[in-house]
């Protein structure tokens, strides 16, 4: 296998895998809404992979969205793993999630907390862990 072929990862950003399109490409394209929590964590991980700046604010609480979001398209996120949910499917309206995210020299651990607002699950906030 060449290099370049054992970097080439199959399946979405995410970690699904379903190809990026089938997976969180299509919530980002406004085709389709996440049905948990947990998808839409992934697919706002997809988010910041593919510098999807307008989904991730349009997937931000109001009441907790900043008033401008940057990206930085020199970030290179490596992967995305799941740690724990807690809630979150069509019978909650609150759920966490907690996950770490690695990056290019490093990783961010988080528990996320989200809601559904108008049958829609949005994130709300975080909170940084060890």
């Amino acid at each position: 296998m060449s290099r370049r072929a054992a970097r080439q990862r199959p399946g979405c950003p995410c970690g699904r895998p379903e190809p990026y399109d089938a997976c969180c490409g299509r919530f980002h394209r406004g085709e389709a809404a996440a049905p948990t929590a947990e998808a839409l964590m992934r697919s706002r991980y997809s988010a910041f992979v593919k510098l999807e700046r307008d989904y991730l604010l349009r997937t931000w609480h109001l009441r907790t969205r900043p008033g401008a979001l940057e990206l930085d398209p020199a970030m290179r996120w490596t992967g995305l793993e799941i740690l724990d949910t807690t809630d979150g499917s069509a019978f909650h309206t609150t759920a966490t999630v907690t996950f770490r995210a690695s990056f290019r020299g490093g990783s961010l651990h988080e528990r996320s907390r989200f809601e559904r607002v108008d049958g829609a699950w949005v994130y709300v906030d975080g909170e940084f862990l060890d």
